[in-house]
């Protein structure tokens, strides 16, 4: 439907049978046409795609979304930008399911951002990336912010062009100030005491019972943050730690403000200097949640208990 060539459609499905048959014609057109694939989408939907291609599932790159995008805002850089990446001389396919039937009130916004920012991250490149939609078991705000987040919009009727795109609408609807914690433990640091702040959420995170790899993840995504407040929020900062609903969250906030909406979701050359705090703490967190204006920005990251 447009001459742009990237494109970013929704799939509006109601049962499994219409979202098998949708998906997997849309794998094998690609395979069809020799182009790179790949399915990203929740555990049990990707069993049923993997059987419905039998044979053709080994030319496919299979994700359970659940791990690979348990962060939303990791998909960009590790899942799609991966895949993508890769393969810069041909046009690729992407199913990518980042919303289904279960994710929290707490994740929404995160995954509901990270369907508008695939726009501005994706645009002019040679690339379609497929987005299912339950309209059934989903919220009905959700699929309307499917809308605004899709020019194009698919079911099994066909496809047409949504009248309501309007995804910088979505991104900045979504930052808004995040709930207040019952109960945390704070402490201010600068660049005298920045050991301490790491300390601080490296102390919840082993009461919790984190140990190993996942302590050190920890330590490093504080760090990381902290250090951002060092370099870009005024040189000082603010780490408050609580446990929450089975996760440690630990949070920065500072006196910057980030004016870039692809911050932390940009994949970065090793070889080549520049900030990566935020991308780090996208790619060990399993959720990011991030409110910034003029003159605040808070970012929390949220980690499952064991």
């Amino acid at each position: 439907m447009s001459a742009e060539p990237f494109s970013h459609p929704a799939l509006f499905y109601r049962s499994d049978r219409e979202y098998v048959a949708a998906i997997t014609a849309f794998v094998r057109e690609g395979l069809a046409a020799g182009e790179p694939v790949a399915v990203a989408v929740p555990g049990g939907n990707l069993a049923m795609i993997e059987a419905e291609l039998g044979p053709d599932a080994s030319a496919v790159q299979l994700l359970d979304m659940t791990v690979a995008g348990r962060n939303p805002g990791r998909i960009i850089p590790a899942v799609l930008r991966d895949f993508a990446d890769r393969h810069r001389d041909r046009h690729v396919r992407i199913i990518g399911e980042p919303i289904w039937p279960g994710r929290s009130e707490t994740e929404y916004p995160a995954c509901a951002q990270h369907e508008a920012l695939i726009n501005l991250s994706f645009a002019g490149r040679d690339l379609t990336i497929l987005c299912p939609y339950d309209t059934v078991r989903l919220d009905p705000e959700v699929i309307r912010d499917a809308a605004r987040t899709h020019p194009v919009l698919r079911d099994v009727s066909g496809e047409w062009r949504s009248d309501d795109y309007a995804p910088d609408l979505v991104v900045e609807g979504h930052n808004r100030p995040l709930e207040e914690p019952k109960e945390c433990r704070s402490l201010r640091f600068d660049r005298t005491n920045l050991s301490a702040a790491r300390a601080l959420a490296a102390g919840q995170a082993a009461m919790m019972g984190f140990t190993g790899d996942r302590l050190d993840d920890i330590r490093l995504a504080a760090a990381e943050l902290g250090a951002n407040s060092l370099d870009h929020g005024g040189g000082a900062g603010t780490i408050r730690v609580w446990a929450a609903e089975g996760r440690l969250v630990c949070e920065v906030s500072d006196a910057g403000h980030i004016t870039d909406p692809l911050a932390g979701r940009r994949p970065v050359d090793p070889r080549h200097s520049g900030s990566r705090g935020l991308l780090i703490v996208n790619l060990l967190s399993d959720l990011v949640r991030v409110h910034t204006r003029a003159g605040a920005t808070t970012v929390r990251a949220y980690f499952d208990a064991p």
